[in-house]
C-alpha cells in the first residue's frame, strides 16, 4: 500500500484483514520507521533468554504473535536492507529464527507492507532489494492524497464531526465558510490532519457553527 502519510493507507489494510478469512486471528502493526535496527530486528522475529545484554527471558517476535493471522509492516522503506533481507526469507520459506535461536519457527503470516516512500527510487539507490520488492508487489493498493479527493474531504470532515461529538448535549456542526475553507485547503497532512483540525474546532466551537476563527491560522492564510 503506497501513498503520502496521512491517506489512511493502515486503515485500508485492517479492512482487508477484517474482511478477510483470516478476521478472526491476530491482526499485528510495526512501524518499522519507528525503532532502531537493533530493536526490530527482535521485535519482528523475537530472541531467545541470553542472546543479548537485557535478554532476561524468551520473547516472541511480532511474525509469531501473528501466527495464522496478519502482520502489517508500515513504513517498510525505512527499513534496513540487511534485516529486509531476513523478511524476505520468511516470505521464501515461511519459517524465521528468533535473535540467538538455532530452531526454526514456522510463520504462516499474511504480510501487508506500506511505505509513503518511492521504492523503485529507493531500489535504484540501493537501498531497498529488488527481490524483496518484487515478493511484497503482489497486489498494489495506491492510496490518492485529499487534495486529489476534493469530493470526499466534506464527507470526512463530518464523519469526524460526527465522532467528535457522539454522547455531547451541544450540536456542532460546518458553516458554509468553513465548508469553503476546507475545499480550498491543499491538505498535506491528508486525512490525518483533517481530523485533528476537525477536533481542535470541536473543543473550541464548543457549539453551534464551525467558523474560520475555530481554525488553524494556517488553514486561512
Amino acid at each position: 500500500i503506497t501513498g503520502e502519510s496521512g491517506t489512511g493507507k493502515e486503515m485500508v489494510a485492517r479492512a482487508m484483514h477484517y474482511y478477510s478469512g483470516r478476521k478472526n486471528q491476530p491482526f499485528i502493526c510495526i512501524n518499522c520507521a519507528a525503532i532502531s535496527r537493533e530493536l526490530l530486528e527482535s521485535e519482528l522475529f523475537g530472541h531467545e533468554k541470553g542472546s543479548f545484554t537485557g535478554a532476561v527471558e524468551q520473547k516472541k517476535g511480532k511474525f509469531e504473535i501473528a501466527n495464522t493471522g496478519t502482520l502489517f509492516l508500515d513504513e517498510i522503506g525505512d527499513m534496513e536492507p540487511q534485516l529486509q533481507a531476513k523478511i524476505l526469507r520468511v516470505l521464501q520459506n515461511k519459517d524465521f529464527y528468533r535473535v540467538g535461536g538455532k530452531k526454526p519457527v514456522e510463520a504462516d503470516v499474511r504480510i501487508i507492507a506500506a511505505t509513503n516512500q518511492d521504492l523503485e527510487e529507493l531500489m535504484k539507490q540501493k537501498r531497498f532489494r529488488d527481490d524483496l520488492f518484487h515478493r511484497l508487489n503482489v497486489i498494489h493498493i495506491y492510496m490518492p492524497p485529499l487534495r486529489d479527493r476534493a469530493e470526499d474531504i466534506i464527507l470526512l470532515a463530518n464523519h469526524f464531526l460526527k465522532n467528535c461529538t457522539t454522547g455531547l448535549q451541544s450540536e456542532v456542526y460546518l458553516a458554509p465558510e468553513t465548508e469553503d475553507i476546507f475545499n480550498n485547503y491543499s491538505w498535506r497532512g491528508n486525512i490525518r490532519e483533517l481530523e485533528n483540525v476537525i477536533k481542535r474546532a470541536v473543543v473550541l466551537a464548543g457549539t453551534g457553527p464551525i467558523l474560520s476563527e475555530h481554525l488553524p491560522d494556517h488553514l486561512i492564510e
